[in-house]
């Protein structure tokens, strides 16, 4: 009678990890599935966001809510200090993307844009010679978007990106 209560407390502790293993491992697929979603719906906020920079008629002046004409500090995990409540919203499913921009400029406004911001340039094949060859002029400026997720029981998934409007 001892060996048989020995036995079904063993099965017993078997069956309790075998099941707690299994539910590990549907909350990690779980995880795993709301974090592609979310990566997914960043890029509907991204391209949001960047119609809106390509629209923007005066780029010295920053717009409350989602637009700085100057780089913004940020916090210990580089995301910029702003006001997300303030943020354009956009709903994906059961997700809500928020965006906000910045033109990667020290000062606004600028009157040196290759000393104050950073700045795209692109050789041109007039040389062949590495070294000498010539630059485009600084026109195609540069912008840091980033992008909040933010999905059921509050979880978030940030999405940066530099995109360049010349």
């Amino acid at each position: 009678m001892l060996v048989v209560l020995v036995l079904l407390s063993v099965m017993l502790l078997g069956g309790l990890a075998l099941a707690r293993l299994t539910e590990i491992g549907t909350l990690a697929s779980g995880n795993a599935a709301f974090h592609e979603a979310a990566v997914q719906a960043s890029e509907i906020g991204l391209n949001t966001a960047f119609a809106a920079v390509k629209a923007l008629t005066d780029e010295d002046t920053s717009i409350a809510g989602w637009y700085s004409s100057t780089t913004q500090s940020t916090d210990a995990n580089g995301l910029p200090d702003v006001t997300w409540g303030a943020a354009p919203s956009i709903t994906v499913g059961a997700l809500t993307v928020q965006y906000v921009a910045e033109r990667a400029c020290t000062v606004s406004p600028v009157t040196n844009p290759l000393r104050q911001c950073l700045v795209k340039q692109i050789p041109q094949p007039s040389s062949h010679v590495a070294g000498q060859e010539q630059l485009d002029p600084p026109n195609s400026k540069q912008y840091r978007i980033t992008v909040m997720v933010t999905g059921p029981k509050g979880t978030r998934t940030w999405v940066q990106s530099l995109v360049t409007k010349g």
